[in-house]
């Protein structure tokens, strides 16, 4: 035997013997593969949403929360039996809020028109209404001394030809422009907006409300409503029940919608990688007789069997985890307007998760396989 020949030899000798398992399963998959492409799609499929589900499930919580900051105020904070507030109330409630609100302060008089109607007016910081309410359709908003945004009802009544009018207020009178109207299809639409510091010069009347856009979880927002009347007792604070009730309904929902829908995806998959292995123990009865007859263990046909659907397995989890990825970004462009951020953490939950429904499927025709009597096979029976 020649040199070259005695190496070759010494090294097959000393290969592991896991390199003729790896053999099997991959001729297995390539001789049956299209029941092996099947149940790699399914596989690959509920990878790819259990991802995007698990990403969404992190990021959609704020997410959502943002969106609900776009429909204005979740917490009032008004003076007592209707008195004024003091004048250092908007810092003092971001200071007691530290950064995890918007604010914006609004005062009320009821004026009267050239003509003796009365009508609501209130003075604000356009600034920060524009970032609290933007939920508010604006035609325009005032920029220059003097303007006004004037609701769509209150229009008729202040500028019906949308030219300078006047108000009045105990024996005061303020000239304004309006600038744009302001449509809500609430009590913003019957009022008339100035600047704060125009309305205080005109009315000497102070700021007595305050809206407050609070970020966080329902129970972070109730915490803040008792940190704003500790801190505040010349002031009644309480939520906004409409927009924190339906915030928290609506990410209840929304949770459980996404943790269903990821079940019942995952359940499909399991029931067609189910299929596709009892498929293959049908196909490959013969394959396995010749193995029992040729000395293979129960326990050995088990494993292999099982090795090639935990292979399955952690290859469409893989797959599955990068199309994953792409989904929630997706999902979160589309829905959010903002980047989901991918979470390798993920990883190996899906992996793991992959493994684990391809070996419960496994189990009964890893059963059916234990039936497997080579001399009955063998003579074609």
């Amino acid at each position: 035997m020649s040199h070259s020949a005695q190496t070759l030899a010494a090294s097959r000798a000393q290969a592991p013997h896991t390199s003729m398992f790896l053999r099997m399963l991959v001729r297995a998959a390539i001789l049956r593969r299209g029941r092996a492409l099947s149940a790699l799609f399914a596989m690959v499929v509920a990878a790819a949403v259990a991802t995007a589900m698990l990403n969404l499930y992190v990021d959609v919580q704020a997410k959502l929360r943002r969106e609900f900051r776009n429909y204005g105020a979740n917490v009032i904070l008004v003076g007592k039996q209707g008195a004024s507030l003091p004048p250092d109330t908007v810092s003092q409630v971001e200071s007691t809020l530290s950064g995890r609100a918007i604010v914006a302060s609004f005062a009320f008089v009821v004026a009267r028109t050239t003509d003796g109607q009365p009508i609501v007016v209130a003075g604000t910081d356009f600034d920060r209404v524009r970032q609290l309410d933007r939920w508010w359709s604006v035609s325009e908003w005032p920029s220059a001394p003097q303007q006004a945004l004037v609701g769509v009802r209150a229009l008729s009544a202040v500028s019906p030809k949308n030219q300078r009018f006047d108000l009045s207020f105990q024996g005061r009178t303020i000239h304004l422009t309006p600038a744009g109207t302001v449509q809500t299809g609430a009590a913003e639409d019957s009022r008339v907006y100035l600047l704060l510091s125009e309305f205080v010069a005109w009315t000497a009347v102070a700021p007595s409300t305050i809206e407050i856009a609070a970020s966080g979880s329902p129970e972070e927002v109730t915490a803040m409503i008792n940190q704003l009347a500790q801190a505040i007792p010349a002031a009644d604070v309480r939520p906004v029940r409409q927009i924190v009730e339906g915030e928290a309904h609506v990410l209840g929902k929304t949770r459980a919608t996404l943790l269903a829908a990821a079940a019942l995806i995952i359940l499909t998959a399991a029931l067609c990688v189910l299929s596709t292995l009892m498929g293959w123990v049908f196909d490959r009865r013969r394959d396995f007789a010749i193995m029992k007859a040729l000395g293979a263990s129960t326990r050995l046909l088990n494993g292999f069997f099982a090795a090639e659907a935990a292979a399955l397995g952690a290859t469409g989890a893989l797959v599955g985890f990068a199309a994953g990825i792409g989904i929630a970004a997706w999902i979160g462009r589309a829905n959010f307007h903002a980047a989901v951020v991918p979470r390798l953490s993920v990883l190996p939950v899906v992996l793991a998760g992959s493994m684990v429904v391809t070996l419960l499927s496994s189990i009964l025709p890893i059963s059916l396989l234990r039936r497997v009597q080579p001399a009955v096979i063998l003579r074609g029976e």
